[in-house]
């Protein structure tokens, strides 16, 4: 499985030859460094960590620039660890450099992100609850109902206030609609999990079946103004 770290830059829209509407996530991808190497023998499980976008020395602990000074790069502010097939452990090498060449237009990728974080929140927005009378001496407006038989109390699973976001969600089967090598960036098709700037983990869908995709023809700012020179 083959992924790399970026960041979410936010949407926008892309529109085909065809006349569709493409609504797409701008995920800017600086190269990615390899900062380990996990095999079977080693650790029991064959894995890669990549890093990405330097830090200042000084921000970092001596574990981190002892680790860093292995691959010989710099302290990264984010690292990830990617689990990898026993025939990819000879692909990947310590310091070796990823950048977003390796995806394609059309192509299916799973991109995995934290969800906002909501703060404390009641089971209305939290679980999509309705809510009861507003009026006529009504007492029960937004509480939570039932809280289910005498013994046990509360079942295990119950939905209730509490926390809401803040957790690592992964879209799955986004297409890959534009890879812009210049601008270090890609665009997916759809929506994907964090807020803006936050990292994201764009990796190859595991779900993708053998279809082949046929990468989508844009319009682009040149086709307009070669169409308008006409």
């Amino acid at each position: 499985m083959n992924g790399l770290l970026g960041r979410k830059v936010g949407m926008t829209q892309m529109f085909a030859k065809n006349g569709e509407l493409i609504p797409v996530t701008v995920i800017e991808i600086e190269p990615n460094v390899v900062t380990q190497v996990k095999t079977v023998e080693t650790d029991g499980y064959n894995s890669i960590q990549l890093g990405v976008e330097d830090k200042r020395d000084k921000l970092a602990s001596k574990a981190v620039l002892g680790h860093s000074k292995k691959a010989n790069t710099a302290a990264k502010r984010k690292v990830k660890e990617i689990r990898i097939g026993e025939d990819q452990i000879g692909n990947y090498e310590l310091g070796q450099t990823l950048d977003i060449s390796m995806f394609t237009a059309g192509q299916l990728v799973d991109v995995q992100g934290t969800s906002k974080g909501k703060g404390f929140q009641g089971v209305i927005k939290r679980h999509n609850q309705a809510t009861g009378p507003m009026t006529h001496g009504s007492r029960f407006h937004r509480r939570p109902g039932s809280m289910g038989a005498v013994a046990p109390q509360v079942f295990k699973g119950k939905a209730l206030p509490g926390q809401m976001g803040g957790k690592t969600i992964t879209v799955q089967n986004l297409e890959v609609v534009l890879v812009d090598v210049e601008k270090n960036a890609i665009l997916v098709k759809g929506n994907v999990p964090g807020a803006k700037k936050s990292f994201v983990l764009v990796k190859s869908a595991i779900k993708e079946n053998n279809k082949t995709r046929v990468a989508k023809d844009l319009v682009t700012y040149n086709t307009v103004a070669e169409t308008s020179a006409e």
